[in-house]
């Protein structure tokens, strides 16, 4: 039996770890805790790396052991399932069923898309209309999905343009990736965060706050990201030419009408969806949390009188198994802090780093993670523990630190296999779309401007919206 090249460097360097951390003379003032913990710890990511194994399966097993070996407790491991985050997500993934049954986003991509006369009118208003999603489907691989039949509808349109339909397969995943970070309810990886940032740092960031701060962040980005695809995809002859989109191709693609009046399915979840919005929107106004309201929301929505989709359908859509990876990296999160490991761990940091350099050099390692750890809530559930610690020891405001750690973790689009939009959108049947040089040409421009636009903002414009970047 031939082992895997990649699994065979993960379980030596695993393995390596652990015999290290078993002897009681090496690395003075670690505590047997954090040593279990580091242990535990470092199983994982290599398992996370080098295997085909579920990561879900892996965070579970990790937690278990965390919990048997009494570094937490079984109260810990099985709270964190309660989260409030986690109750958001769920409930969250509830409405975007609803949203789903409806057809509203067909008839917001008719909307949007038929105005649009050039190639860069197209570009621009797709990618406008795909922030906005970020708002009403929980999860990239969930918008990815959504989105699919609308960039098929496109392609169909442009067959005879054959790059362009190349360049909106790219530019589809890339702006749904980047323009994740515009909403807290954006990816499972950024209630990971937020988790971390409570339990390590004492520091609350609520729908409002991570609006505040993400979404200029993930427009900016996001349209940037546009630019870039269009200029690394299509020649010049190919942008001039003029388009013309009309409702009728996209709706060849759609069960649900895309033009005429509106039912009142579509307008009662219409109107519900934007009063859930508002109320997450100004949570500070009325102190009600995002996770209540977006339980009140989905009660509505899976209603018999008032809803759209029956409850035990809208259940059916929510990602149970990321729940429970959440739910396990969450208490792996809480055994790296409260047993001193995470601290112990930055604890060598070089004298006299600059706050800027400090975030520079956590957002080109964030940037660079996914080549590592393909799944975004895996990154984040091994970074930002050491970030939020190694934050606060530099001197850095943990939450900027966290939340620019989180933004560039994003960016994953050098490989198809590296997000589930990518490949989701790397092979489509009938279809042109990318290869993988055209993923490897974009990452070479994107990866900079991303990592420098998240640096901008981290240390120029968030402080500005209340997150300074020193404590």
């Amino acid at each position: 039996m031939t082992l895997n090249p990649r699994l065979t460097a993960a379980l030596c360097v695993a393995l390596s770890l652990c015999a290290l951390l078993a002897v009681p003379g090496n690395f003075p003032g670690l505590g047997g805790d954090a040593r279990l913990t580091l242990a535990v710890f470092a199983l994982a990511t290599c398992a996370w790396v080098g295997t085909p194994i579920d990561d879900t399966y892996i965070a579970l097993g990790a937690g278990l052991a965390l919990t048997v070996t009494g570094v937490i407790s079984s109260d810990t491991l099985f709270g964190t399932l309660g989260d409030s985050t986690v109750w958001l997500l769920i409930c969250a993934f509830v409405l975007a069923a609803a949203v789903s049954r409806t057809g509203l986003a067909g008839r917001a991509a008719a909307f949007l898309v038929g105005g649009a006369r050039t190639v860069r009118q197209l570009t621009h208003l797709t990618t406008a209309a795909l922030v906005v999603t970020a708002f009403a489907v929980p999860a990239t691989s969930g918008r990815a999905a959504l989105a699919l039949p609308v960039f098929l509808a496109l392609a169909k349109a442009l067959a005879d343009r054959k790059r362009l339909v190349v360049m909106l397969a790219l530019l589809f995943p890339t702006v749904i990736l980047l323009s994740a970070v515009a909403t807290l309810i954006g990816a499972g990886a950024h209630l990971i965060t937020v988790s971390v940032l409570w339990e390590a740092a004492g520091e609350r960031v609520g729908f409002t706050e991570w609006l505040l701060l993400g979404l200029p962040l993930a427009v900016a980005s996001s349209h940037l990201a546009a630019e870039a695809v269009l200029l690394t995809t299509t020649r010049r002859a190919d942008r001039e030419g003029g388009v013309h989109i009309t409702a009728e191709e996209i709706q060849r693609h759609s069960d649900r009408p895309v033009t005429g009046p509106w039912t009142q399915a579509e307008k009662r979840c219409a109107l519900l969806l934007a009063t859930v919005v508002a109320l997450w929107c100004s949570e500070p106004l009325h102190r009600v949390s995002p996770a209540m309201v977006a339980l009140i929301g989905a009660v509505v929505a899976a209603s018999p009188a008032l809803g759209t989709v029956r409850l035990k359908d809208a259940l059916k859509t929510v990602p149970w198994s990321l729940l429970l990876f959440m739910a396990a990296t969450m208490a792996m999160g809480v055994a790296l802090a409260e047993s001193g490991a995470a601290k112990w761990l930055v604890g060598g940091l070089p004298a006299g780093i600059t706050p800027v350099m400090f975030l520079a050099v956590v957002i080109a390692v964030s940037t660079a993670a996914h080549l590592i750890l393909q799944s975004r809530s895996a990154r984040s559930s091994v970074l930002v523990p050491l970030v939020v610690a190694a934050a606060v020891g530099a001197g850095v405001n943990p939450v900027a630190a966290a939340l620019a750690s989180t933004a560039a973790a994003g960016f994953c689009h050098t490989l198809p296999a590296s997000a589930k939009p990518v490949t989701l959108f790397a092979d489509i049947p009938g279809t042109p779309t990318y290869t993988p040089r055209d993923l490897l040409r974009l990452s070479a421009v994107l990866a900079p401007l991303t990592a420098a636009l998240v640096l901008l903002f981290a240390v120029a414009v968030w402080p500005l919206l209340g997150v300074p970047v020193t404590r």
